[in-house]
């Protein structure tokens, strides 16, 4: 013990959470050559790269994967016994909250989470980042932010609260030729394109609109444009005889903008709930419970806004 430098530890724990020397560094408050050197004398200490170059990005050697939650639980342990368990004080803390979520959800909630934070937190910054769409990166996502936004439904791992729902309306343009007083029909569905949003986080479920669909037959319906995120669907749409479902917060934004309609349809109205997942060992941080409470008022003011 005598020969580690124990300033070491949390460099470590942030390089292999963030698995990138400049948010490993921007977490630590220290600058990317700093960060660079504490990796080079971690590399000697262990005798092994740690992180090796993959693409743009770096992947964890098999001794840095086997490492990652022991650092983990080593660092949880000295901060409790340094005493860094103690409350956390929103006024005076400086401290650099990361959160992922769908791009659909930072249309939704970045705004009122950035603004009640800045009201109560001013010392406080948070990171936001896009939920990676591949379910083998989800439990990855939760060891390395502090929260991640995504929808219920799919057993994501983790601690859970759900943020604010939504629903699904079907969007076309305006003056779609297959209108007839604001409506398409099951025959209308089945026969024209659709473009639609692949979530691959959801491995073998079924969405619940994929499940409704089934229920009218419309499993087999024409998809002409595929994407993998929600927010791109209005703007595919747009301009051409495609429909899409959409959720209604989104849809609203975009219909004057891209001139599209809310269509009406045979389909049981699809809900949607967004919810925030959290790592076990992240249970009781006093930031990240902070966070959670922070992030309750912004769903009560979302959820009010439609009411």
């Amino acid at each position: 013990m005598r020969e580690v430098d124990a300033n070491l530890l949390p460099a470590l724990h942030a390089l292999l959470e963030e698995r990138n020397l400049t948010r490993a560094g921007e977490r630590m408050t220290m600058s990317q050559p700093a960060m660079s050197g504490a990796l080079n004398r971690l590399r000697r200490h262990f005798g092994d790269d740690l992180l090796i170059r993959d693409g743009r990005g770096f992947q964890l050697t098999p001794l840095a994967a086997r490492l990652q939650p022991v650092v983990a639980e080593a660092l949880e342990g000295a901060e409790a016994l340094l005493g860094n368990e103690r409350a956390f004080d929103a006024a005076k803390s400086r401290k650099r909250f990361s959160v992922t979520m769908s791009e659909y959800a930072m249309t939704v909630l970045a705004e009122p989470l950035t603004r009640l934070l800045a009201r109560h937190a001013p010392g406080c910054t948070i990171a936001l980042d896009p939920l990676d769409v591949r379910r083998d990166q989800v439990e990855a996502q939760l060891m390395r932010r502090d929260l991640v936004i995504a929808p219920l439904g799919y057993e994501f791992p983790g601690r859970v609260q759900p943020v604010f729902t939504d629903e699904l309306v079907c969007l076309v343009s305006r003056g779609h030729p297959r209108l007839r007083d604001g409506a398409l029909t099951a025959e209308d569905l089945l026969e024209m394109p659709h473009a639609v949003a692949e979530f691959a986080a959801a491995g073998e479920h079924l969405r619940p609109l994929e499940i409704e669909l089934g229920k009218l037959g419309l499993a087999d319906r024409p998809v002409l444009v595929r994407v993998t995120s929600l927010l791109p669907l209005p703007f595919a749409v747009a301009g051409t005889d495609m429909c899409a479902f959409v959720p209604s917060r989104l849809a609203r934004r975009c219909l004057d903008v891209l001139d599209l309609v809310v269509a009406r349809t045979p389909v049981e109205t699809v809900h949607i709930t967004e919810a925030a997942h959290w790592h076990p060992r992240r249970e009781s941080d006093p930031g990240v419970v902070w966070l959670r409470k922070l992030l309750y008022d912004v769903a009560v003011e979302v959820e009010d806004a439609v009411a």
